[in-house]
């Protein structure tokens, strides 16, 4: 059976699931329904065949997966509006709200049902998000199908609730640490000859480029390193000076700054 999906919150990140959802051909419009006060902010949706309310309960009953995406200061006040119309029989739930552990959801809920609790980046607006999935009494179908709703917004993985930090670091606070190297790049391409322009459409292509490598042969850094480095070449000779001036390291202590920043203030 088809399930239909329900997002309670038509924002940025809802609206951008929903999208792509559609758009991928994952689910019909007819069967998703997203929620927001302001209909009218979600009438492209509309337009789209995609069914739009400002009734969060009505949501509820029409969706079989249940896709929680407001802000954290919402999460308590929208789920105990829609706690009695949950069945645990029926629904998964599904929250992409930051910070928000699956404890403190059940905790609201009161109810032992399949929750999930799926953390994107802010490349889910064009569909290349990295998503990280943690979940308690979700059965393999209800894995299956989280993962495969969030592959249509680029790539997700399942993984144990306490990484779940440690993801957030590595997969959103990524983003920002790649685009500094980029702009670093674009910094230097500039210094050597290029225009603004030319130098961000040379650096964001070879990023993605290199990125792609690593995803379509599933091969390790080093290996597409080794066949752009020959000897006494100029690529060795720059990956050398950065290596001097601590760039594998300076990026790995921010990555564990990070990370000791946001296990502390929780």
């Amino acid at each position: 059976m088809n399930k239909k999906i329900a997002i309670i919150g038509g924002g940025n990140l809802g609206t951008a699931i929903a999208e792509g959802l559609i758009s991928s051909g994952f689910i019909a419009a007819a069967d998703l329904m997203i929620t927001r006060r302001n209909i009218n902010a979600i009438q492209s949706l509309k337009d789209k065949g995609a069914n739009v309310s400002n009734d969060n309960v009505e949501a509820t009953r029409f969706g079989d997966v249940i896709i929680i995406a407001v802000k954290p200061f919402q999460v308590q006040e929208v789920l105990l509006g829609i706690k009695a119309n949950l069945e645990e029989s029926r629904h998964i739930l599904v929250s992409v709200v930051t910070g928000v552990f699956i404890k403190d959801i059940f905790s609201i809920i009161e109810k032992q049902m399949p929750v999930f609790r799926a953390m994107p980046n802010t490349a889910i607006a064009i569909a290349e998000s990295m998503t990280c999935i943690c979940n308690q009494n979700g059965s393999p179908d209800d894995v299956k199908f989280v993962e495969d709703a969030f592959m249509q917004l680029g790539k997700s993985v399942t993984i144990e609730e306490k990484l779940m930090d440690a993801a957030t670091v590595l997969g959103a606070c990524g983003t920002a640490y790649a685009m500094r190297y980029i702009r670093a790049n674009i910094q230097g391409g500039i210094e050597i000859g290029f225009s603004a322009a030319v130098a961000s459409l040379i650096a964001a292509q070879t990023v993605k480029g290199a990125a792609q490598l690593l995803l379509v042969n599933n091969s390790h850094p080093e290996q597409e390193i080794d066949k752009v480095t020959t000897p006494k070449g100029c690529t060795i000779a720059g990956l050398n000076e950065m290596e001097h001036q601590g760039f594998s390291s300076s990026l790995i202590k921010g990555l564990t700054t990070s990370y000791k920043k946001i296990t502390t203030d929780m």
